[in-house]
């Protein structure tokens, strides 16, 4: 009876760790490459990318064309199938741009560990030149119960690579406007900055504030290759953290490059099909409270164990 007891205790026990080792925040910043209808049409494009995806609670997601509105709700509807949940939810932007080619911003998250409390995309009036950003940044602040970051702003950016250096410093007046309006404590700009190679050359970092005020952790290094292609090495996607408090809560070794050529085991032309580029990511470490919670489940799982006769102390005297 002991036995049985201790196995129904032991499962309980898994099943909880289970459950609650998986509150860490894993995010990322994806330039999936002009997705639209024609790629969206390709299943293994699609089922590729859903095991990519399903590794993130957050995933901002560039160059969409979704024009019809129809590509990003098949693709959460693949997410959700494949994970049997309905937990996937996504929001957009309009489309952006300055003329007929335009992209949306989409963030896909899990309503489980993520909600979204407000967002708004940026009024670009830079003071010395009006419509800096091709693309103004859509600003979306989250809610985040899990992890040890409660309210974080995503703050997205896909740069024109002729005007890289102008628009990443541009950032920083967004940074200004953010805070302004909501004194935000955490914040993580991230997407494809062309950061690299000849569109911000070394001499450039001077002239970029979001490089050079104080504050600000570049976790994607300028000798990181965010790209595909074998015969090209490019730093151009980037995740920047603000606030002490989130990078102090980044898991120390969680940032870089997703490669999913390696991962799963695809050649460079069936990567291509997916995208030029690799997604970056990083992991923000789980909430206190929700560890002391494991522990605390744990030791009155074994006193139970121990008052129900699951155990037996046996002590031998001479």
């Amino acid at each position: 009876m002991g036995g049985a007891r201790l196995l129904v205790i032991a499962a309980l026990l898994f099943h909880h760790l289970l459950c609650c080792s998986a509150t860490s925040m894993r995010i990322c910043a994806f330039n999936i490459q002009r997705f639209g209808e024609t790629k969206a049409a390709k299943s293994s494009v699609m089922s590729t990318l859903v095991k990519i995806l399903l590794r993130y609670d957050i995933c901002l997601l560039q160059e969409i064309q979704d024009i019809k509105e129809k590509t990003i709700p098949r693709l959460v509807e693949e997410l959700n199938r494949s994970h049997k949940s309905e937990l996937f939810q996504y929001l957009s932007s309009e489309p952006l741009g300055r003329s007929s080619y335009l992209e949306k911003y989409v963030f896909i998250y899990r309503s489980d560990k993520a909600k979204v409390l407000d967002s708004y995309i940026y009024e670009d009036n830079h003071p010395t030149s009006v419509d800096v950003f091709a693309r103004e940044p859509y600003i979306v602040r989250f809610s985040l119960p899990t992890t040890a970051i409660k309210d974080l702003v995503l703050v997205p950016q896909h740069t024109t690579p002729s005007d890289a250096v102008k628009e990443i410093d541009a950032l920083y007046d967004v940074f200004l406007d953010i805070q302004k309006r909501w004194n935000a404590q955490s914040i993580i700009f991230l997407g494809d900055f062309n950061a690299g190679c000849d569109y911000v050359a070394k001499k450039n970092w001077p002239l970029i504030r979001l490089r050079m005020e104080p504050g600000f952790h570049w976790l994607i290094g300028d000798d990181a290759d965010t790209t595909v292609k074998k015969n090209r090495s490019c730093a151009y996607d980037r995740i920047v953290v603000y606030g002490e408090k989130c990078y102090k809560a980044v898991i120390p070794g969680s940032a870089g490059i997703f490669d999913f050529l390696n991962k799963f085991g695809l050649l460079e032309i069936e990567g291509l099909e997916i995208s030029d580029h690799y997604p970056v990511e990083v992991e923000l470490s789980r909430a206190k409270s929700l560890m002391l919670q494991n522990w605390l489940f744990i030791l009155v799982a074994l006193v139970s164990a121990f008052s129900l006769g699951c155990f037996e102390l046996t002590i031998q005297t001479r």
